[in-house]
C-alpha cells in the first residue's frame, strides 16, 4: 500500500507517517516548508519528502492520500484530488480505522498540558514493563520519537480538539474512541475555528458520549468549564482530582519538584522528579490516575516519575551560557504563560527572569487573549515581545504596555537581550513556532561572549 501525506511535517501527521511506516506501508509526503525536527525524524525513517504541493507528486496515484488540517480549498494538490476523484481522508480518520480499532485508547484532552501528560503516561506504562503505542504532539525525551505502534493493546494519544480537515470540522479526538480519558482543563482557544467556549464544550460533550460504560473519565474537580461539560451527561466511571476528590497532589517543595500523592485519602508515596511547576504536578497526578486504570499501581508510577524527562519545548532548559540560563517553552495561551512563569519563579526565587514572547498562535494573533496577556507575564522582571506583521493588533494598545519592550524583529530582541542580561539571569523564550531561530542565535552570542571574557 502507498500512503501519501499532505502536510506531513506537522507533529500529528508526522507521527502518523512514522506509525504507518512501522506497519510496513510505503509512505511519502509533502509540506509547504519541510522543516526539522519532524523532517529529520521522517528522513531517518526513509520517508521521501517533497517540498510544496505540486500535483505531480500524486503520480502515480497513491492508494490513499491523507490531507492535513492546515490544507484547504485552493491548494493545488487538494484541487487535483477533488477533480480526479482520488481516494483521501483525514489523518484522524485513518488513525481510527487502521490503528486504534483494536486498541485500548488512553486519550489526553484539554487546553493545556496535553503533550506533557501524554508523555508522562506513555512513560509510566513503558517503565512498568509495557510497550505502549503512542502519538504525541511533541518529542518525549524518554522515547526520542513522537509516535510508535507499540507491542500491547494500550495506546496513548494526545487528543487535540482542533478540527480534523477542511472537509471534517469535528475535533480530531472524536475519531479516537477512548476507554480511558483524561480531561486536563478547558478554556477558550483556537478562535480561528471555534466561536466561543460553548462551541468547544460541545465537542468535549461529544467526546464524553463515546467513552464506553466500562471506561473511565479523569478530570479536575475545580475546572468550571469541564464541570459544565459533565453536567450535560457522563456515562462512564468518573474520578476527580483535587483537595476533596479521589486524587490529590500536595507539594513538599515550593517549585513542585517534590510532592506527595494521595488516593482516597491515603498517601501513595512521594514524587521526586526533574520537572517544576504546579501545572506539571497536576499533569503527573492525572497520568498516575490513568495508569492505574490499566493496572499500574500508583507506587510504581511514582517510582517511574523519578526517571521521567520533560518533552522538548516544555520549559526545556537549553543550558547555561555566560552565566545566563536559557529556557524554551511552547507557550501559546496566557494561562500557559502564567503557569510556566510561576513554576520558574518558584524554582529560581529572586533571580531575574527575562520573558521573551512571540504571540504566534492564530488566537493570539487575532487578539482574543490580549487583555489577559500582560497580567500573565507578571512574574517576569523584564518582558520582550515581537510585534509580528501578521498580528491583527498592537502591543502598544495594551494597558500597561510601558512595562514591556516591543520589537519589530528578532535581531532587535537579540541586541536588547545582550545589552541587558547579566550573570545569574534566566531567559525564558516562549513561542509555538521557531521564533526565527532566536534560541540558537542567543546561545551562540552568549557563548561567544563567554569565550571573549575568558580569553
Amino acid at each position: 500500500m502507498h500512503l501519501h501525506i499532505l502536510g506531513i511535517c506537522g507533529t500529528f501527521m508526522g507521527g502518523i507517517a512514522a506509525i504507518a511506516k512501522e506497519m510496513g506501508i510505503h509512505v511519502t509526503g509533502s509540506d509547504q516548508h519541510v522543516y526539522p525536527p519532524m523532517s529529520t525524524q521522517l528522513e531517518s525513517l526513509g520517508i521521501i519528502l517533497t517540498e510544496g504541493y505540486a500535483p505531480a507528486q500524486l503520480e502515480p496515484v497513491p492508494d490513499l492520500i491523507l490531507i492535513g488540517n492546515a490544507l484547504s480549498r485552493g491548494n493545488p494538490c487538494v484541487e487535483y484530488i477533488l477533480e480526479k476523484g482520488l481516494p483521501y481522508m483525514s489523518g484522524a480518520q485513518w488513525l481510527s480505522e487502521y490503528v486504534l480499532r483494536e486498541k485500548w485508547v488512553l486519550a489526553i484532552a484539554g487546553t493545556h498540558g496535553k503533550t506533557t501528560t501524554s508523555s508522562i503516561l506513555a512513560w509510566l506504562l513503558e517503565y512498568n514493563g509495557m510497550k505502549p503505542g503512542f502519538l504525541i504532539g511533541g518529542v518525549p525525551e524518554n522515547f526520542g520519537v513522537s509516535a510508535r505502534l507499540g507491542e500491547i493493546p494500550f495506546f496513548v494519544i494526545e487528543a487535540d480538539e482542533y478540527d480534523s480537515a477542511f472537509f471534517d470540522k469535528r475535533s480530531k479526538f472524536i475519531h479516537y474512541h477512548p476507554k480511558t480519558l483524561i480531561l486536563n482543563n478547558l478554556e477558550f482557544d483556537h478562535a480561528d475555528i471555534f466561536r466561543d467556549l460553548q462551541d468547544i464544550q460541545r465537542q468535549f460533550h461529544h467526546l464524553m458520549k463515546i467513552v464506553p460504560q466500562s471506561g473511565k473519565v479523569i478530570a479536575p474537580e475545580d475546572d468550571v468549564a469541564l464541570a459544565e461539560v459533565r453536567e450535560q451527561g457522563i456515562w462512564s466511571e468518573l474520578e476527580l482530582s483535587g483537595k476533596d476528590a479521589s486524587w490529590y497532589a500536595k507539594k513538599t517543595e515550593n517549585d513542585c519538584s517534590t510532592f506527595q500523592i494521595y488516593f482516597e485519602g491515603k498517601a501513595q508515596g512521594q514524587v521526586q522528579w526533574p520537572l517544576i511547576g504546579e501545572h506539571n504536578m497536576q499533569n503527573a497526578l492525572m497520568a498516575i490516575a490513568a495508569a492505574r486504570h490499566v493496572g499500574v499501581l500508583p507506587e510504581h508510577s511514582i517510582d517511574a516519575l523519578s526517571h521521567f524527562q520533560a518533552p522538548k519545548r516544555r520549559l526545556e532548559k537549553l543550558g547555561e551560557f555566560a552565566g545566563v540560563t536559557v529556557y524554551d517553552d511552547f507557550a501559546h495561551h496566557p494561562t500557559a504563560i502564567q503557569t510556566t512563569l510561576s513554576g520558574l519563579r518558584d524554582h529560581v526565587g529572586e533571580a531575574k527572569i527575562v520573558a521573551v514572547l512571540e504571540a504566534r498562535s492564530n488566537t493570539m494573533k487575532m487578539g482574543i487573549h490580549k487583555t489577559t496577556l500582560l497580567p500573565s507575564l507578571a512574574k517576569a522582571d523584564q518582558i520582550h515581545v515581537l510585534q509580528s506583521t501578521s498580528q491583527q493588533w498592537s502591543f502598544e494598545s495594551l494597558s500597561g504596555a510601558e512595562a514591556i519592550q516591543i520589537h519589530q524583529n528578532v535581531e532587535e530582541i537579540l541586541h536588547a537581550l545582550l545589552e541587558s542580561v547579566e550573570d545569574g539571569d534566566h531567559i525564558l523564550i516562549m513561542s509555538n513556532g521557531g521564533f526565527d531561530g532566536l534560541h540558537q542565535k542567543l546561545i551562540q552570542a552568549l557563548s561567544l561572549k563567554a569565550e571573549t571574557h575568558t580569553s
